[in-house]
């Protein structure tokens, strides 16, 4: 569990549970959204969510083609929270399989991801 940084590169990569990741999910209407949002940032599960603006969705549900107006979040948090993430998200979701995706950052700039590892550590969130 630790941080690499490159020779003379402005970035950092992270191991294990400090390792951040962006997590994505919709929901069906922009107060939901934000609700969502909110209870994610109340928990200290993320240091970040971004709600986007709303986007048509096409996809199969029960053996029919779908059509939907949706508010993506795109969620910054840890390996290390993102099991408490999932379980707030899957607990307060509006549907009944949301989609939840995990993506690890494989770089970017080193005080970001430095804020989004302080911001997600329960022991300096005061847990």
């Amino acid at each position: 569990m630790g941080r690499q940084r490159e020779a003379g590169s402005p970035v950092w990569r992270a191991t294990d549970a400090d390792a951040v990741w962006v997590v994505c999910t919709t929901l069906p209407s922009e107060a939901e959204a934000q609700r969502l949002a909110r209870l994610i940032l109340e928990a200290r599960v993320a240091a970040c969510v971004n709600c986007g603006a709303p986007s048509r969705s096409e996809y199969w549900w029960e053996d029919r083609l779908e059509t939907a107006q949706e508010w993506p979040l795109m969620i910054k948090t840890t390996a290390g929270r993102y099991a408490a993430l999932e379980t707030l998200i899957m607990a307060h979701h509006p549907y009944d399989v949301p989609e939840i995706l995990a993506l690890p950052v494989a770089a970017g700039a080193a005080a970001y991801l430095d804020w989004v590892r302080v911001t997600c550590d329960p022991h300096s969130a005061g847990e």
